[in-house]
């Protein structure tokens, strides 16, 4: 049965947080950095903030199935020249952690931040994948797959590669079939758990073509000072076969 890609709007950030929530839960990296000491779901709370930062660039793509609440696959873009967050959701943040984390995980989660930033190459300008996610309940349909397909359909039209940092080793083969390549990677603070960097050129550049100029001009590829405010993929509901 085709599955349904639409823009996220602020109307879906709670049930697109809980998707994340979930599916991050048992991951190698963050399911260990946001453990809190009474067991309590604080990821809801954490992921939250990138959810909102990133709706308003009108990047963040889910799958609809047309059921009340529950997101099945969700990828959330950060444009080129786009942050995660205004420096007051970051700020909101950090006092959200120091509030919610053991002592000793908020120093370690500190230094993971250092370096996922220290590694995410800033050129060229390129798409930014902050995540991806499936709720449990739609797992082994391969619907997220297809959602990052369709999206990377989109950046290629605009001539723009991409970036994503692997938190699961699980899932890197995924990311190459879809023609993403690893450049380096790092470990995490608490685990030692292993995150790999990937990039993926456009095909023109793969094909040694060279990629298309990246116009200051284009909508949504302007650097944000405030709040995001402006649309980059002309994404419409848009049917998609499970791959």
């Amino acid at each position: 049965m085709p599955e349904a890609i639409r823009v996220a709007t602020s109307n879906d950030v709670e049930s697109t947080v809980g998707t994340i929530a979930l599916a991050f839960h048992t991951d190698p990296v963050w399911g260990v950095a946001l453990a809190t000491a009474d067991g309590s779901g604080f990821e809801r709370d954490f992921w939250r903030f990138y959810v909102e930062g990133a709706v308003g660039y009108s990047n963040v793509f889910l799958i609809d199935q047309g059921v009340l609440d529950l997101v099945p696959a969700v990828a959330v873009w950060i444009p080129p020249g786009g942050e995660e967050m205004s420096e007051s959701q970051d700020a909101a943040l950090r006092r959200r952690v120091a509030d919610r984390l053991p002592q000793r995980s908020i120093a370690a989660l500190e230094e993971l931040w250092e370096r996922f930033e220290s590694n995410h190459p800033h050129d060229p300008p390129h798409a930014y994948l902050s995540l991806l996610a499936t709720h449990p309940s739609h797992r082994g349909r391969g619907i997220a797959q297809g959602l990052l397909a369709e999206t990377l359909r989109q950046w290629d039209a605009l001539g723009v590669p991409a970036y994503l940092e692997s938190t699961n080793p699980a899932n890197d083969h995924r990311y190459a079939r879809l023609g993403f390549r690893p450049i380096g990677g790092f470990a995490a603070v608490l685990d030692d758990a292993v995150v790999t960097t990937m990039w993926r050129e456009t095909p023109e550049r793969q094909r040694g073509v060279g990629a298309r100029e990246i116009k200051a001009g284009v909508p949504g590829l302007e650097p944000r000072t405030t709040e995001p405010e402006s649309v980059v993929l002309p994404i419409t509901p848009y049917p998609i076969e499970n791959p």
